[in-house]
């Protein structure tokens, strides 16, 4: 897959956290209930923490009670890609930025009570918040 936004691994070290890195690039998981961005609820946008592309409105965001920030839709579908994932002896869907292929989290089709019952589940670390009064 090519990527609008393209770095080596250097660059990447360079410009994110240990921490980002390790979930962003190494697909790593942050431990649950421990992400800043768990109980945001302030109306704002999710970005890619890594090169800054649109991924979820806070309107989607919901509580799952599962440790991470949690959507139930992405803002486009083409803003996300999803990959079959059957590492850790499961099969999961990951979820990966479109624009730049990093990690976000995964996505479980249960996200009951949802509009599309869908639970993006997301590492904290991947994202980052921009409250809409910001501007």
């Amino acid at each position: 897959m090519t990527y609008a936004v393209s770095k080596n691994d250097e660059q990447w070290r360079e410009e994110l956290a240990p921490e980002q890195y390790a979930v962003l690039r190494e697909a790593a998981t942050e431990r649950p209930w421990t992400g800043e961005l768990l109980d945001e609820s302030r109306a704002g946008l999710y970005a890619c923490a890594a090169c800054g592309a649109e991924l979820f409105q806070s309107g989607t965001k919901f509580d799952s009670h599962c440790g991470w920030p949690s959507f139930y839709e992405s803002v486009r579908p083409e803003a996300v890609e999803l990959i079959d994932d059957t590492s850790h002896g499961m099969v999961r869907t990951e979820v990966r930025c479109a624009d730049c292929g990093s990690h976000l989290g995964h996505v479980f089709p249960d996200g009951f009570g949802t509009p599309t019952g869908d639970r993006y589940c997301m590492n904290s670390l991947a994202l980052q918040f921009t409250p809409e009064d910001a501007g």
